[in-house]
């Protein structure tokens, strides 16, 4: 009886988690895409780190706060659509980890992963990544244009 218990109040524990992650994700998003400065800012851990496209892009909160904001003051956001979503609940109670598919109008599909930590303010976000998935059979081809690409910036900057 006791395990039955257990397990239903770990079975409701995850579905409440699940749920409010699901509306965080999508606030995150959505104040994205309205250019919200302090709502999306306020959703990321006071420790968190934003990964973006560019291998150059790894960002604490303030450097990515600083990043956003310009964007944000003058009205411009961006929007990412989620397309799918997974949530796992890790062995830790307090971790919970992401992966979305997104779709954005200049990107096309997208990839957001990352950690969310439940903080005493609520779920925050650890870990952000954005990255852009490469289909396999163009992977080869791509990696070429971005060795290029390196290779010809290194060139003009020596």
């Amino acid at each position: 009886m006791y395990k039955v218990i257990l397990s239903l109040l770990l079975l409701s524990f995850f579905s409440s988690a699940n749920e409010d992650i699901e509306l965080l994700l999508n606030k995150f998003h959505r104040a994205a895409a309205e250019a919200n400065y302090e709502q999306y800012i306020d959703l990321l851990a006071d420790n968190a780190v934003y990964l973006g496209t560019d291998s150059g892009e790894r960002w604490n909160k303030a450097e990515f706060s600083a990043f956003v904001k310009p964007y944000f003051s003058q009205g411009k956001g961006w929007l990412y659509q989620p397309i799918e979503r997974h949530i796992s609940v890790a062995q830790v109670n307090e971790i919970v980890f992401f992966d979305e598919l997104l779709f954005n109008k200049n990107y096309g599909r997208c990839r957001g992963s990352g950690l969310l930590v439940n903080t005493e303010h609520g779920w925050k976000i650890l870990q952000y990544n954005l990255s852009i998935p490469i289909p396999n059979a163009i992977a080869g081809d791509v990696v070429e244009v971005i060795k290029d690409f390196r290779t010809d910036k290194a060139k003009s900057a020596g």
